[in-house]
């Protein structure tokens, strides 16, 4: 059997405190990296993209007008409604929606808002919009994957219909 006797020796107490050291400053990179670059949910094909919006705007009574922001793997940044409006209208600032994808680090997003009227067919205006923002967004090279309207049955894709 041998016997295990604790060095208390000035230079062992230092160097045990060095390595309890060094293990919190270890320990404080290691949170610090899964805050910093913690992975979202990835939306890796439409119908997730759809099944998630249509999930969080189809009971809003009013129009809303939201963004899912997303790193270059199309991970999940973040989801902000930016906009709320009446029953059959919002405002939408592009100048905003550049502010907030520049604030998050976005490499792409995908828009979306609902129609309280339960219509998804893109008005003239909602077609503008869409142009207007993506030619905003390419100047500081966020790319826009996509565009939905929510409303009764299934939302409408801008992408999928060839209007992006």
């Amino acid at each position: 059997m041998s016997l295990v006797i604790a060095d208390s020796r000035p230079e062992s107490l230092t160097l045990i405190a060095a390595q309890h050291e060094d293990w919190i400053v270890q320990q404080a990179i290691t949170l610090l990296e899964k805050r910093l670059f913690k992975s979202g949910a990835a939306l890796s094909s439409p119908a997730a993209v759809r099944d998630y919006l249509r999930l969080k705007l189809v009971a809003e009574p009013n129009e809303v007008f939201a963004v899912v922001f997303l790193d270059s793997q199309h991970q999940v940044l973040a989801y902000e409604p930016l906009f709320k409006g009446s029953v059959d209208q919002t405002s939408v600032y592009p100048r905003v929606v550049v502010q907030r994808a520049l604030a998050l680090n976005a490499s792409a997003l995908i828009l979306a808002h609902q129609h309280p009227s339960g219509v998804t067919e893109p008005s003239f205006a909602d077609r503008g919009l869409t142009e207007r923002l993506k030619t905003a967004l390419a100047m500081v090279d966020v790319r826009v994957l996509d565009h939905f309207i929510i409303g009764k049955g299934t939302p409408y894709s801008f992408a999928e219909s060839g209007l992006l």
